[in-house]
């Protein structure tokens, strides 16, 4: 069995996935949390793995950067995989004012200047959301762990290099805690195809006091963020 951008056998991938948008990344994790790890794709390099965490039995893949290429993974994953849970794990640029580096971020809802859901969606609004059952796993694991973690509105942008100088004022106005490119489109996805999908971000970096993590920083929080992934998910 195989898709356009996916060469994998049926039932080679979990009911849930990872998904980084870095295929080192999904490689990583694999590597890093998963045990009787098999790769199971590389079409493009964009690599997928799938093993079991603590019993489970899990799978981890790239998306790429923005809507569009993790659109193409994630509904490859649902409609021809049986995947059901998709899960987000990405970093974000910080926005709120009292928002720090490393701060995990549960994106409750996404909103978006993307028109992927609008294409799909009669050009009408819709209502990016988390899927309230993966949402609270992940918080109340966060709280048996001590994990802190802040959970609300973010926002998905379409343009990485943007020119808008007034969209951090703007954003903060409304509440958002980061921006990063892919939940929106992801949220929208899920729901129209019957699955579930949370996005779990990593502040990396603060788009108005220009902070930024270091190379090694980033690598441990964004495993002390997996980590508290892969537990919530345990039955």
């Amino acid at each position: 069995m195989s898709t356009p951008h996916i060469e994998a056998a049926a039932g080679a991938f979990a009911e849930t996935v990872l998904l980084p948008g870095d295929p080192l990344r999904a490689r990583h994790i694999a590597q890093t949390f998963l045990q009787q790890v098999e790769q199971v794709t590389a079409v493009r390099n964009m690599l997928g793995f799938t093993g079991f965490y603590k019993g489970q039995r899990v799978s981890v893949m790239g998306s790429g950067m923005g809507i569009p290429s993790s659109a193409i993974y994630a509904t490859e994953l649902l409609r021809h995989y049986a995947v059901k849970r998709l899960l987000r794990v990405g970093t974000c640029g910080g926005v709120a004012a009292d928002i720090a580096l490393g701060d995990i971020v549960l994106a409750l809802g996404a909103s978006t200047d993307s028109r992927y859901n609008r294409l799909q969606f009669a050009d009408q609004d819709f209502a990016a959301t988390a899927d309230f059952g993966l949402l609270r796993r992940v918080v109340t694991t966060g709280e048996r762990l001590r994990v802190p973690l802040r959970v609300g509105g973010i926002f998905s942008a379409d343009n990485f290099y943007g020119d808008d100088l007034g969209q951090v004022a703007r954003l903060q106005r409304h509440g958002i805690l980061g921006i990063e490119m892919e939940s929106a489109g992801l949220y929208g996805l899920a729901a129209r195809e019957g699955a579930q999908a949370l996005s779990i971000l990593s502040v990396s970096d603060h788009l108005q006091r220009a902070e930024k993590m270091s190379t090694s920083d980033r690598e441990q929080g964004l495993d002390r963020m997996t980590a508290l992934v892969l537990e919530s998910l345990l039955d």
